[in-house]
């Protein structure tokens, strides 16, 4: 993953993960296969599902290409090695904001 979308993502995870926050999470459910990826994807979906509307919309819209881009990596053991640090990164990034 690009480090430009890991930007991304946490910016929008700044925005404001509410405690008490009701919403869908932003992706179904679906696993990457790689521990670290699938860490980050449950963590951050509910995240998604805690923030203020405005900004949920936007988070899950970009967690939605994330997650593809993280599957299509994912496809080849090149690719889970490769994503493995980028998805341990992200979840270090979060922590922060999405308690």
């Amino acid at each position: 993953m690009s480090k430009i979308a890991i930007a991304l993502l946490l910016g929008l995870a700044a925005m404001g993960c509410k405690k008490d926050g009701e919403g869908a999470a932003a992706g179904g459910g679906e696993t990457i296969g790689v521990a670290e990826c699938d860490e980050y994807v449950t963590k951050y979906e509910a995240c998604i599902g805690k923030m203020p509307e405005a900004a949920r919309a936007a988070a899950g819209d970009a967690f939605k290409q994330q997650r593809a881009a993280f599957k299509q990596a994912a496809s080849t053991p090149e690719g889970k090695t490769a994503i493995a640090s980028s998805c341990k990164q992200a979840m270090e990034a979060i922590k922060a904001t999405c308690p």
